[in-house]
């Protein structure tokens, strides 16, 4: 969830939606401060407590492929009509990685460059630190790494014809071939690397980050700053960290693969790259982050603690998970007391993951000095056709308006007030301009319940929901089967959320979003359904003596609060 580490998860359910239709984890690190005064809000806390905040790409992972090598026929018209052999065959093949392999090994030698082997299980960024902390210079190879890895490639199957002719059959297939990975230091972009394929069609992986380059060009024009791990903790010019950090797009991306290209030892010599063999890069993952920098530790401690309070008041999340920072094996003892499911406790750091098709979002407390909200986009086709390089822009944006929803999301659930002339309509039909009459929402409702509890798992989805998505979510909260709750109703159940201006329908789909309004009023319900549920649940005996009278001043409010509403159902 955060970094890559040993962990044991405490696990437990909740009872409704999910946010971004995925998880919530609450990760536990240690921590030395503890918040020792009552939290103020969200809003209050970005507004007041953040001293510098920075939103820039992070990681970038590009996979490398060659258009004309793909497809068996590919092959056969690069060996026969480019290279000149008669008879595409796997004797062709060999001496073409073993050319590439001659002079990896040759540059490496010529270069004084470290070629090491990777074991299996070893993690190559530890490897790549050690070698890394030793190069002085300010641009080149720092060491070459060599894996045997699968890839897809080429396998051959021999053919005899009936008079005794033989033919050759390619086909795809995953095998494991050597691949070598060159760590590299550049000039514009600092630490990378770029892994390269032995065999055909020499399949390429790069990687890069954002920041990284962002601090080559603030050292570039001289601009003090401070590093935050990957991130920046200060800089002496904040406007102008966030127009590099804008500025980085394809064009930048791909003058670094070039330059390396002519300069590394590469499988495709300059007349296969003339003649259109090529590679071309594509966006396998990258990460969108910003980066909150808070005046003290205490103050991001207090941002989670509004946070997770709120998510399980909602009952948003179907899992909560605890990663405590041990490595637990059959013969760790248990704790004393026990493992026990903890969201916030003093001496920890929190931390918040929402998952959405094969990408998520999460919010950690970076080096225990910021909020870090990062949109990781796995697959660039959950948001998009195609995975091209010239996409970037896009996708950077859409994972900065992710960042950007999902704060605004937790402010508005965190806030919890709503106006009463609000509440007082949706207790009432309404008619839009158009004379469509939709029945009211009120409060108390068991279908209108299940309605904005489901809301609430929709509320940080960017595509939309669909009336299928929908459905079933709402048959389970109010604990019925499916069939129960018919398609007919869910359609009525979105009209009536649409007339109400608490969802609108995206032009030219059958998709929906919620409203900031809609948002509101689902958060509300919610919580304030489920703390009066939870209320109910009290015996009064239970409460310490001192305070009974204030609980039954409270009762006593929430009792007036439902005569009030049974009274607008009765008069409607």
């Amino acid at each position: 969830m955060i970094g890559k580490r040993s962990s044991f998860f405490t696990e437990f359910e909740a009872d409704e939606g999910k946010c971004w239709g995925g998880t919530i984890g609450v990760s536990i690190h240690p921590s030395r401060e503890a918040p020792t005064m009552s939290s103020p809000s969200l809003a209050t806390i970005l507004r007041q407590h953040v001293t510098l905040s920075t939103a820039c790409l992070d990681r970038l992972y590009l996979n490398g492929y060659v258009p004309t090598l793909q497809t068996s026929g590919h092959l056969c018209t690069f060996l026969r009509d480019h290279l000149g052999f008669p008879v595409p065959s796997p004797a062709v093949i060999r001496p073409l990685h073993d050319r590439f392999v001659h002079s990896v090994e040759t540059f490496a030698e010529r270069n004084d460059v470290p070629l090491v082997a990777f074991e299996r299980d070893q993690r190559k960024d530890d490897i790549a630190a050690t070698y890394r902390a030793a190069f002085e210079t300010d641009e080149g190879v720092v060491f070459i790494g060599v894996a045997q890895e699968k890839a897809s490639s080429f396998k051959c199957q021999k053919q005899t014809g009936p008079q005794g002719g033989t033919r050759f059959n390619f086909s795809r297939q995953l095998v494991y071939v050597k691949h070598y990975y060159f760590y590299l230091q550049d000039q514009q972009w600092g630490p990378a690397f770029i892994k390269v394929g032995t065999y055909l069609p020499y399949p390429v992986c790069v990687y890069l980050n954002g920041h990284e380059w962002t601090k080559q060009q603030l050292r570039r024009e001289g601009i003090a700053f401070e590093s935050l791990d990957n991130g920046f903790r200060w800089c002496a010019d904040p406007t102008r960290l966030q127009q590099l950090c804008d500025a980085l797009g394809p064009t930048d991306v791909q003058a670094f693969f070039d330059r390396w290209v002519r300069r590394l030892p590469w499988p495709l010599t300059p007349a296969d790259r003339t003649a259109g063999y090529a590679h071309r890069l594509t966006i396998w993952q990258l990460e969108v982050s910003l980066t909150q920098v808070f005046r003290q530790p205490l103050w991001g401690r207090r941002f989670f603690e509004a946070v997770i309070r709120a998510n399980l008041d909602l009952g948003r999340p179907d899992q909560v998970s605890l990663l405590f920072p041990i490595h637990r094996t059959r013969r760790t003892p248990p704790p004393p007391a026990g493992y026990r499911t903890r969201v916030i406790t003093a001496g920890v750091i929190p931390g918040l993951y929402v998952a959405y098709k094969r990408s998520h979002v999460k919010q950690y407390f970076k080096e225990a000095q910021a909020l870090r909200t990062e949109t990781t986009i796995n697959d660039p086709k959950d948001f998009q056709p195609n995975k091209s390089l010239h996409t970037l822009p896009q996708l950077r944006a859409i994972g900065h308006h992710v960042n950007t929803r999902l704060l605004e999301v937790e402010q508005l659930a965190d806030t919890g007030i709503l106006a009463t002339s609000l509440f007082e309509q949706l207790q009432h039909p309404t008619t839009a301009v158009t004379g469509q009459r939709a029945s009211a929402l009120r409060f108390g409702d068991p279908r209108v319940h299940a309605l904005f509890g489901s809301l609430c798992r929709f509320s940080h989805v960017p595509g939309g929901f669909r009336h299928r998505d929908l459905r079933p979510l709402v048959a389970g909260l109010l604990s019925r089967e499916l069939s129960a709750y018919s398609q007919h109703a869910t359609t009525y159940d979105l009209r009536r959320l649409r007339l109400h201006g608490l969802i609108e329908r995206i032009e030219g789909t059958h998709r929906y979003t919620v409203t900031t309004t809609g948002l509101r009023i689902a958060f509300f319900y919610t919580t304030l359904h489920y703390r009066l549920i939870q209320l109910g649940g009290t015996e009064l005996t239970d409460v310490p003596a001192a305070l009974r009278p204030a609980v039954r001043h409270l009762q006593a409010a929430i009792d007036k609060l439902r005569h009030i509403a049974d009274s607008h159902s009765q008069a409607a």
